[in-house]
């Protein structure tokens, strides 16, 4: 039942981040704590890239797909949960306008993102929910060997959020993501090394430091050289 492990897995993964934006969030709006909106949109971005991208098509396809096969048990469940996955592009654009319009310095932009968020993970507690509690007991009652190997090698693919997915050319590294996440979030939740640095900051540090480098290099009189 390794693919029911993985589920539960990208669950926790995901969890995980919502609880981190809820708390900034929290003591964002105490004053407790400057918002870092790089790392509220990597949050934000992540929420989409893989939760949206990857974990919900490989439930339709390696869960719900199967199960419909043997059994009309759950089948109102099913019709929901697929239904709130179609429509996972509106609701993360909704989110991804309401920290645009905060990050922009929009009157009211917190207290919209908040209310906007607060609705967003609500969503993702229930719909979590209904998947663990009536679809993954279902999935055990159902499915034969067959639809185990095959649910077990869809969900081997890209299965750990964190090991990186997508094809090389659009490879995101979600270990090296999240990483970065950890290390910049305000403690408890995190390091608190922030600010978060994308992949962008970290380019363009790079290439000042081997500017400044290269320029000190040229500046410096070679050893055994007399200046003229």
């Amino acid at each position: 039942m390794e693919a029911l492990r993985i589920i539960q897995d990208e669950h926790q993964s995901l969890a995980a981040i919502i609880h981190a934006i809820r708390y900034m969030i929290k003591e964002i709006g105490a004053g407790n704590l400057q918002p870092d909106f790089r790392l509220l949109r990597a949050m934000v971005h992540y929420l989409d890239a893989y939760p949206e991208k990857k974990h919900h098509p490989k439930e339709d396809q390696y869960l719900f797909s199967l199960l419909k096969r043997h059994t009309t048990e759950g089948a109102d469940a099913i019709a929901r949960l697929e239904q709130e996955h179609a429509a996972g592009d509106a609701r993360i654009k909704a989110l991804e306008a309401a920290m645009h319009q905060y990050a922009s310095g929009a009157r009211d932009g917190f207290d919209a993102f908040a209310e906007a968020f607060n609705h967003f993970a609500e969503f993702y507690r229930n719909h979590m929910l209904l998947e663990e509690t009536v679809i993954l007991p279902l999935v055990k009652k159902h499915f034969t060997a067959e639809d185990w190997a095959a649910a077990e090698a869809g969900f081997r693919e890209n299965a750990d959020p964190m090991g990186g997915t997508g094809e090389p050319q659009t490879h995101e590294d979600f270990k090296r993501i999240f990483s970065r996440l950890v290390a910049a979030a305000p403690a408890p939740i995190g390091l608190g090394g922030g600010p978060y640095k994308d992949d962008r900051t970290l380019i363009a540090r790079r290439r000042a430091l081997m500017t400044g480098e290269l320029t000190g290099l040229a500046l410096r009189p070679c050893a055994g050289r007399r200046n003229v």
